[in-house]
């Protein structure tokens, strides 16, 4: 049994391993040009320098996106706690209810809605919170690292093998394979069975690998 006074971790498992995936997807997207820029007279280590930094950049994008969202959903929790305390119970009545989730209303009785939103009333007023606080921008750091991090295995077959037909295969199964496990990872934490969703990961890399073939990758 966890402990309250326990820290929490600064990105729960699901959007760590959602993290992963992006980048995943996102070098198998670049890889999948890599034919393409060299036969146009790239040099391969020019093309994954761009390419790295084009990751890099949506790591930044992801990073701030997740900071925003996240200090909108704080203010619109605050707001709404502060709305039910202070309007007239009527109306606090009817923004509570609107906003329970369909299953808590099909299973909870009236009177336990009340109760719950009469307990949330007599609260104390809480403190105005930061809108954006230290684990947000460490959450945003972590995300730009995993998103960042996870192009770097593919990307190696690039350094050591010259032809780059076989490096742009290589590099596929690389993240072909990341892809899967990853997926397993994703459907254990769902509590499901690994095997369909590390195959559904697999799936939609090898599309992504299929159309870059497809397109002259």
């Amino acid at each position: 049994m966890a402990r309250d006074d326990q820290p929490r971790p600064i990105l729960d498992p699901i959007d760590r391993l959602s993290e992963i995936i992006f980048g995943l997807l996102m070098v198998l997207s670049f890889t999948g040009t890599m034919s393409a820029a060299v036969g146009g007279g790239e040099k391969v280590n020019a093309v994954l320098i761009a390419a790295f930094g084009c990751n890099l950049a949506w790591g930044i994008v992801d990073g701030v996106m997740h900071v925003l969202t996240t200090a909108v959903e704080r203010v619109k929790r605050q707001g709404f706690i502060e709305t039910l305390q202070r309007e007239p119970l009527p109306r606090a009545r009817d923004v509570f209810y609107d906003n329970l989730p369909d299953d808590v209303r099909s299973v909870a009785s009236q009177a336990e809605m009340d109760a719950l939103l009469l307990r949330v009333r007599a609260l104390p007023a809480a403190a105005r919170q930061r809108v954006v606080t230290g684990g947000d921008l460490k959450a945003a750091f972590a995300i730009f690292a995993l998103v960042a991090i996870s192009t770097l295995p593919p990307s190696i077959p690039f350094l050591f093998i010259d032809q780059i037909d076989v490096a742009m295969r290589v590099s596929n199964a690389i993240a072909l394979v990341m892809l899967f496990v990853i997926g397993a990872r994703l459907g254990q934490y769902m509590g499901r069975s690994p095997w369909p969703m590390a195959f559904a990961m697999t799936a939609i890399g090898g599309v992504l690998v299929a159309v870059t073939i497809a397109l002259g990758g």
